[in-house]
C-alpha cells in the first residue's frame, strides 16, 4: 500500500478508532475527551496530505481496494477524485473543530462516553460515505450516520422539557408541537429511513444490471443500464427513487421534518450534523452522480431522445423540489422564536438552494459550471452555518434560554460571540464581500441560465427572505431593548462571554468566511480549476475559470437581500417598527397567517393526522375486525367449541352405543349367548358343566382385556398408531 492510499484509509478508520477509544477510556474523563477530539484532528491532517496527493498525481485519483465479499464481487475500497478530497476535507477540518468546541460545551454531561462514541462514529461514517468507491460501502456510511445521528440527536433522552423543540402545550391541528428529544431522534431516523428504500432499491437495480457495485464501474456503463431503463420506460422513475435518500437525507420537501425538530441534540450535535456533514450527504449523492445522469443523456441523445429527455425531465424536477424547499423553510424561520429553530430552518432553506442549483445544472450548456456553484455554496455554507450554530449555543448557555425572547443586549456581555455570529449572519444573507455573497451569486445565476423561471424566482425571493430573519435573528439576540430575564441574569452577574475554547472556534469559522469572501475574486479560479480537474464521469470542463458579475443579476439578488435586511432593522430597531409588530399581533388575518407559518403550515400536524393516525386508525380496525372476529372468534372460539361438540357428540354415538354398547356388552353378551346355547343342545351330555363354566370364563376374560385397549386417553391411541404405522413401514420395507 503506497503513503497516499494509506492515508485514504487512515482518513475514515481514525474516527472509528476513537470511537473504539471513547468506550475503552470511558472511566478516565478528561483524556477520554481529549483523545476523542484529538482523533478528528489526526483524521483531518491526514485528509489535508490526502488532498496534496491527489492535486499533484498525475492521475488526479488515488484509488485502494481489498477483498470483502467476493461472492458478489464487492471490495472495501476507496476512490479519491478531487471532488470526494475537498468534500472530505471540508467534513474532517470542521468536525474536529465542533469536537474541539464540545470539550467545553458538553463538560460535565453524565452521558460522555455515549455522547464521544457516537461523534466519532459518525464522523468516520460520513467520510466513509464520501471516500467509498462502490455503493455498498457508501451505503454502510449513509447508514452509519443515521444510527448515530440516532443516538446523539436523542443525547438527552431523559426528555427534560428544557431539552425539548416547540413550545410546551402547543397543538395545531390538535396534534402536539412539541417534540421531547427521545421522539426527535426518532423522527429523524424515520425520515431518512422512508427514501432509504428508494435509494437501496436503485443500488438493487443497478447491480442486476451491471453485476457491480463499484460506482467508476457503473459511469463506465452508465450508456448501457440508462438504455434498458429508457426501453422500458422506467429511466426516470428509477432516478426518482434512487435519488430519494438523498432528498430525505438533506431535508428536502416534504422529508423536512426531521430536520427541524433535530434540535433537542447538544448545539454542538446541530452543528455537526446541519453545517458539515450529515444533511450534505445527500448533496454529496448528487454532486456525485449528476454527472453520471448527465454522461448518461450525452450518451443517449442521438440513439434515444426519450431517455435524454427524461433525464432532462429528472433535473427538472429536482431543481424544482429544491426552490421550493428554499422558499418553503424560509417562511418558518420568519417567525420562529427559537434561536436554533432559526438555524434549522435556514438550514433546510440553504440545503434547498444546493439541491435547486444541482438540479438547473443538468439543464444548462455547461454543466461543471452548476456543479461548482452547488459545491460551493455548501462549502460556504458549512463554514458560516458551523459558526452561528456554535455561537448559538454558547447564548444559550449564557442565557439558560433557548428564545429570543428572553435574550437581547447581549452585545455588551459577549462581544466574540456577536461579531461572529454577525459575520456569519450576513454571510449567510449573502452581503457582499463575505463567502456567502458570492456562493448564494453563483447558485442563483445557474437557476437563471437553466430557464425554470419558477425555480430562479424562488431563488430570488427566498434571498430577500434569508436577509430578513438573518437580521432579525442578530438583532433580537443582541441588540435592542434587553429582555426582563437578561436584565435578571445582569442583577446576579450572570451573562458573560463563552469560555475561550468554545469563542475561539467560532471566531475562527467566522474569519475563515470573511477572509474567504475577500480573496474570492482571486483564489476562486484557481478553486474551481483544482475541485472539478478529475471528477468522475464529468466531461466538457471549461479551461478557462473567473468569478464575475452580473451587473443585472447584482442589482436584483442584492437588493432583495438589502430590502430584507433593511425591513428587519426597522421593525426590530425603530420604533415605528415596534409599532408594526404591535399592529401585526393585534390583526386577526395576520396573526392567523403568523400563526400558520408558526405552527410550519400544519405539515406536521397534517402528517400525523393522515399517515400516522391513518395507520394507527387501519391498525386499531385490523385488531376489532381480525383480530377480534378471526383470531379471537374463530381461532379461539370456534374451532375449540366445534371441537368439544364433536368430542361430546363421538362420546355420546360413537364411544358409548358403539365402543361400549356394541363392543363391550354385546360381542360377549352374544358369545356367552352362544356358549350356553352350544352346551346346551350339542354337548350337554359330552361336556359336563365344570368344563362349561371354564369355556365361558376364558371368552368373558378375552372381552376384558380387549376392552382394557379402550382407554380413552389420545396418548395411548398414538402410541398404538405409531406402533402400527411402524409395523406396516417394516412390512412395506423389508417384507415386500
Amino acid at each position: 500500500m503506497e503513503l497516499a492510499q494509506a492515508l485514504a484509509v487512515a482518513t475514515w478508520m481514525i474516527p472509528y478508532a476513537g470511537a473504539l477509544v471513547s468506550l475503552l477510556l470511558s472511566r478516565l474523563g478528561r483524556i477520554r475527551d481529549f483523545l476523542a477530539a484529538s482523533w478528528l484532528g489526526m483524521s483531518a491532517i491526514c485528509m489535508t496530505l490526502l488532498l496534496r496527493e491527489v492535486l499533484t498525481s498525475s492521475e488526479g485519483v488515488i484509488a485502494w481496494s481489498a477483498p470483502w465479499i467476493s461472492e458478489l464481487g464487492v471490495n472495501v475500497g476507496i476512490y479519491v477524485d478531487t471532488l470526494s478530497a475537498f468534500m472530505a476535507l471540508v467534513v474532517a477540518w470542521l468536525s474536529f473543530m465542533i469536537g474541539v468546541y464540545s470539550l467545553k460545551y458538553m463538560e460535565g454531561d453524565p452521558g460522555l462516553t455515549r455522547y464521544w462514541f457516537f461523534f466519532d462514529f459518525f464522523v468516520g461514517s460520513m467520510l466513509l460515505l464520501v471516500l467509498a468507491d462502490n455503493l455498498l460501502l457508501m451505503f454502510l456510511g449513509w447508514e452509519g450516520t443515521g444510527l448515530a445521528s440516532y443516538s446523539l440527536i436523542g443525547h438527552w433522552y431523559t426528555d427534560e422539557e428544557e431539552r425539548w423543540v416547540g413550545d410546551p402545550g402547543r397543538t395545531a391541528l390538535g396534534v402536539p408541537m412539541y417534540f421531547p428529544p427521545s421522539h426527535s431522534g426518532l423522527r429523524a431516523l424515520t425520515f431518512t429511513r422512508l427514501g432509504d428504500v428508494g435509494f437501496l432499491a436503485g443500488i438493487g437495480v443497478l447491480y442486476a444490471l451491471t453485476g457491480t457495485f463499484s460506482i467508476p464501474e457503473i459511469a463506465e456503463h452508465t450508456g448501457e443500464w440508462a438504455g434498458w431503463l429508457a426501453s422500458k420506460g422506467l429511466l426516470l422513475p428509477f432516478l426518482l427513487a434512487f435519488s430519494l435518500g438523498a432528498l430525505a437525507k438533506s431535508a428536502q420537501f416534504p422529508f423536512h421534518e426531521w430536520l427541524v425538530t433535530a434540535m433537542t441534540g447538544p448545539t454542538s450535535v446541530s452543528a455537526l450534523i446541519h453545517a458539515a456533514t450529515m444533511v450534505k450527504a445527500g448533496v454529496y449523492f448528487l454532486l456525485r452522480f449528476g454527472p453520471i445522469f448527465k454522461l448518461a443523456s450525452h450518451e443517449l441523445a442521438s440513439s434515444m431522445p426519450m431517455a435524454s429527455s427524461s433525464i432532462e425531465t429528472y433535473f427538472a424536477i429536482i431543481a424544482t423540489i429544491g426552490g421550493f424547499t428554499a422558499f418553503f423553510m424560509a417562511t418558518q424561520a420568519l417567525v420562529a422564536r427559537e434561536l436554533k429553530l432559526i438555524l434549522a430552518f435556514s438550514t433546510a432553506s440553504q440545503l434547498g438552494y444546493m439541491v435547486m442549483v444541482l438540479g438547473c445544472s443538468g439543464l444548462v450548456e455547461e454543466f461543471a459550471n452548476g456543479l461548482l456553484a452547488g459545491f460551493t455554496h455548501f462549502m460556504s455554507h458549512a463554514i458560516f452555518k458551523a459558526a452561528l450554530f456554535l455561537g448559538a449555543g454558547a447564548v444559550i448557555h449564557a442565557v439558560h434560554s433557548k428564545y429570543i425572547d428572553d435574550m437581547g443586549g447581549l452585545s455588551g456581555h459577549m462581544k466574540i460571540t456577536f461579531y461572529s455570529m454577525l459575520i456569519a449572519a450576513l454571510s449567510l444573507s449573502g452581503v457582499p464581500p463575505l463567502m456567502g455573497f458570492w456562493s448564494k451569486d453563483f447558485v442563483v445565476e445557474i437557476a437563471r441560465e437553466s430557464g425554470l423561471t419558477i425555480v430562479y424566482a424562488l431563488g430570488i425571493i427566498t434571498a430577500a427572505m434569508t436577509g430578513f430573519y438573518s437580521t432579525r435573528l442578530v438583532t433580537r439576540t443582541f441588540l435592542g431593548s434587553k429582555s426582563h430575564h437578561v436584565e435578571h441574569l445582569e442583577e446576579e452577574h450572570k451573562v458573560h462571554e463563552a469560555h475561550p475554547v468554545m469563542a475561539y472556534t467560532y471566531m475562527i469559522l467566522a474569519i475563515a468566511s470573511l477572509l474567504l469572501g475577500l480573496f474570492w475574486p482571486m483564489i476562486g479560479p484557481r478553486f474551481f480549476e483544482a475541485v472539478s480537474g478529475h471528477i468522475l464521469a464529468l466531461e466538457e470542463v471549461p479551461t478557462h475559470f473567473e468569478v464575475h458579475l452580473d451587473p443585472t443579476l447584482l442589482a436584483m439578488s442584492l437588493g432583495m437581500v438589502l430590502s430584507g435586511i433593511g425591513i428587519g432593522i426597522l421593525l426590530y430597531l425603530t420604533r415605528p417598527g415596534k409599532a408594526v409588530t404591535s399592529a401585526i399581533s393585534r390583526s386577526k388575518l395576520l396573526s392567523a397567517f403568523q400563526s400558520l407559518l408558526y405552527d410550519r403550515w400544519y405539515i406536521n400536524s397534517i402528517y400525523y393526522r393522515v399517515i400516522v393516525g391513518g395507520f394507527a386508525g387501519i391498525s386499531r380496525l385490523g385488531s376489532k375486525w381480525f383480530d377480534t372476529l378471526i383470531i379471537d372468534g374463530f381461532y379461539h372460539k370456534f374451532i375449540p367449541g366445534i371441537t368439544n361438540l364433536a368430542s361430546r357428540l363421538g362420546s355420546k354415538w360413537f364411544d358409548t352405543l358403539i365402543i361400549d354398547g356394541f363392543y363391550h356388552k354385546f360381542i360377549p353378551g352374544i358369545t356367552n349367548l352362544a356358549s350356553i346355547l352350544g352346551f346346551r343342545w350339542i354337548e350337554t351330555d359330552v361336556v359336563d358343566e365344570s368344563y362349561h363354566k371354564r369355556f365361558v370364563r376364558l371368552l368373558t376374560g378375552i372381552g376384558s382385556e380387549l376392552r382394557g385397549l379402550q382407554t380413552g386417553k389420545v396418548n395411548h391411541y398414538l402410541i398404538l398408531f405409531f406402533a402400527g404405522l411402524g409395523m406396516v413401514a417394516y412390512f412395506l420395507i423389508w417384507v415386500v
